[in-house]
């Protein structure tokens, strides 16, 4: 069977403290990859700079120019790791068979890409890398995403249990993704609706080489906010439950107090006011605020922005290198 031609995706920014440490180890990966026959001299390891402000795009630059097997693409602004990610997907999916998206920070096994090569030749379309323990994060950091992890689940997101985006996705499941049109990604949860046969590779998770984490806890909540709102509506009908719930309850409360007035056992009371007004204004405002959260999603979704541009790419350099003459070729 022929040697399947694989490109390793590498989202990147501002990772110029950590790229001279771990380009060198994915590096070393893909050739003992490619000594042992599993994938095609072919292959390539492909940084994506995700608009950094440091030297990260240098860098790649210059790893292309040492090795044939790295090359290098430069969004023209910052744009988010989900989008980074899909840029490289997309540019790699005409020019290999499989492709494996990690990030650069080396905390993911790059061994287990191996086990994904040889499940991709048992006949898997997709396969996810699976923590297969959480002891290198904090207690928060545990606690929150098991509760994330559970909530999209019970909203009905088909979503993999310790699954960021360590996968690998062959050439057919990159053309089904490539049909995916949203401008709002999560692409955690958008891969299981490609379909497939896939599997999981479990790994251990190491700590992080070199400096710093470039996802606060900010960006961990806009990401979650992106894959309930993006994938489930069924924020939407727990809010129209809730509101037939309360509606229902404000009723009865209607036909007491008239009861008790026609009675003459009415009194005016300001604490239940109060605390019924209270009540009734914060649904109100939680249901406003995630409806429009999903307004705000579809008004995104109307504008069809390009959700990347590819400013840079390494091979376009090296061709236009090739096609300059030097000084002596124009003296001859």
């Amino acid at each position: 069977m022929e040697c399947a031609t694989l490109f390793i995706v590498i989202p990147c920014y501002n990772e110029e403290a950590v790229l001279p440490l771990t380009a060198p180890l994915f590096l070393e990966n893909l050739q003992k990859m490619i000594r042992s026959g599993l994938v095609s001299d072919e292959s390539r390891i492909l940084f994506v700079d995700d608009g950094s402000r440091d030297a990260t795009w240098e860098l790649i630059r210059r790893f292309a120019k040492q090795d044939r097997h790295m090359a290098g693409i430069r969004q023209s602004r910052n744009r988010g790791h989900q989008n980074a990610v899909l840029a490289g997907l997309m540019e790699a999916r005409d020019r290999c068979d499989i492709t494996i998206s990690i990030d650069c920070d080396g905390q993911d096994d790059m061994a287990a890409m191996t086990e994904m090569v040889q499940a991709y030749y048992d006949g898997c379309d997709v396969v996810y890398g699976v923590r297969n323990s959480r002891d290198t994060d904090t207690f928060f950091k545990r606690f929150s995403a098991e509760c994330f992890y559970r909530l999209l689940n019970w909203l009905g997101v088909e979503c993999v249990y310790n699954h960021a985006d360590y996968r690998l996705l062959s050439k057919r499941a990159l053309a089904a993704l490539a049909q995916f049109k949203e401008v709002n990604l999560f692409l955690r949860g958008m891969v299981p609706l490609v379909g497939f046969k896939s599997t999981s590779v479990y790994y251990r998770r190491s700590e992080r080489r070199s400096g710093s984490s470039h996802y606060p806890l900010s960006k961990m909540i806009s990401l979650a906010l992106d894959g309930i709102t993006s994938l489930s509506i069924r924020p939407i009908r727990l809010i129209s439950g809730m509101g037939f719930t309360v509606s229902t309850l404000s009723f009865c409360g209607i036909m007491y107090s008239l009861v008790s007035w026609i009675l003459g056992r009415a009194i005016s009371g300001w604490t239940s006011t109060v605390c019924i007004l209270c009540f009734i204004s914060g649904v109100q405002l939680l249901s406003l605020g995630m409806i429009g959260e999903y307004v705000g999603k579809i008004y995104l979704e109307t504008k069809e922005r390009p959700r990347y541009i590819i400013s840079d790419r390494t091979w376009e350099e090296e061709t236009h290198a090739k096609k300059t003459p030097s000084a002596k070729e124009m003296e001859n």
